[in-house]
């Protein structure tokens, strides 16, 4: 759960690095969220993608039908967005990242791109999507809206999620405190709410504070970890308990209402959602709480 006054976290994002960022600074990057030091003209990759030359280095299905690497797919979509600049060495490198987390930084003349590997073995297109994705906001090109679509029809797909799901689980590392705080305890808390609103239904997942004050990310639930954290700006005697109960109580309805995809929407907040949320007693007065911290 975010602050109710903080601004929509987008799912795609703009990232630039060097000394005074831009293409004159030698050095510039973009990020893609479900987030290079040879001359120009040549393709590179790592960990089964493209040698310098395009050719395939290790398996075939980096290919595409056209025998396109994700290399060359890159080369062309830069070509497509910059044809009158000279292009550079470009550089594929797989990640083992825990999430489907994409980058591109231009430096010294070398494009790289460092993709998560759970794109690996991914349809042609879709690598053509994240190609545009990535150069365009590296370039700051408009991207059209066909690509940011099929990017995240392929991440919502089922069979995907489910695999994201998995690897978050194996290579993911989450905190977790315990419920216990110095003034709050959120295993009573959340049995209370249980009991109040789910019947003492609901199974108990994990529970924990925030390593920090977050006056930003109140609450959220991790489904890969199973667990609800709590940010501890809570566990103070000075902030009011109902604003507590209701960031837990929203946490907890996650658990009921699970995320919802649609095509290349996510419904994280649904009607049926929404329409619980304001059966908390005090719902308006806990908003108001929560946008006074």
């Amino acid at each position: 759960m975010q602050h109710p006054a903080a601004p929509v976290q987008l799912q795609l994002d703009f990232e630039e690095g060097g000394a005074g960022g831009g293409e004159r600074a030698g050095r510039r990057g973009a990020r893609a969220r479900g987030e290079s030091a040879a001359g120009p003209g040549g393709n590179d990759a790592r960990r089964g993608a493209s040698d310098a030359g395009g050719r395939p280095a290790v398996s075939d299905p980096d290919q595409g039908p056209s025998g396109e690497t994700p290399g060359d797919i890159f080369a062309r979509v830069f070509r497509v967005l910059r044809p009158r600049t000279p292009q550079p060495r470009i550089v594929i490198e797989w990640r083992p990242y825990a999430n489907p987390n994409s980058s591109v930084r231009l430096e010294n003349g070398t494009l790289s791109a460092r993709i998560s590997d759970v794109f690996q073995g991914s349809p042609p297109r879709v690598i053509e999507a994240l190609a545009f994705i990535l150069l365009g906001k590296l370039y700051r090109k408009p991207i059209p809206k066909i690509y940011v679509h099929r990017y995240n029809c392929y991440l919502n797909r089922r069979d995907v999620r489910r695999g994201m799901h998995l690897i978050r689980q194996a290579r993911g590392r989450k905190f977790i405190s315990g419920p216990n705080g110095r003034v709050h305890n959120l295993a009573e808390i959340f049995d209370q709410l249980n009991q109040r609103y789910f019947e003492g239904i609901m199974a108990c997942p994990e529970l924990g504070w925030s390593r920090g004050v977050n006056r930003r990310l109140l609450g959220h639930f991790d489904p890969c970890h199973n667990a609800i954290i709590i940010s501890r700006i809570f566990d103070s005697a000075k902030v009011e308990r109902i604003a507590l109960e209701f960031v837990m109580y929203h946490e907890m309805l996650h658990l009921r209402f699970p995320t919802e995809f649609r095509g290349a929407r996510r419904c994280i907040h649904s009607g049926a959602f929404k329409k619980c949320e304001r059966e908390f007693a005090g719902w308006e007065y806990a908003r108001e709480l929560l946008k006074k911290l």
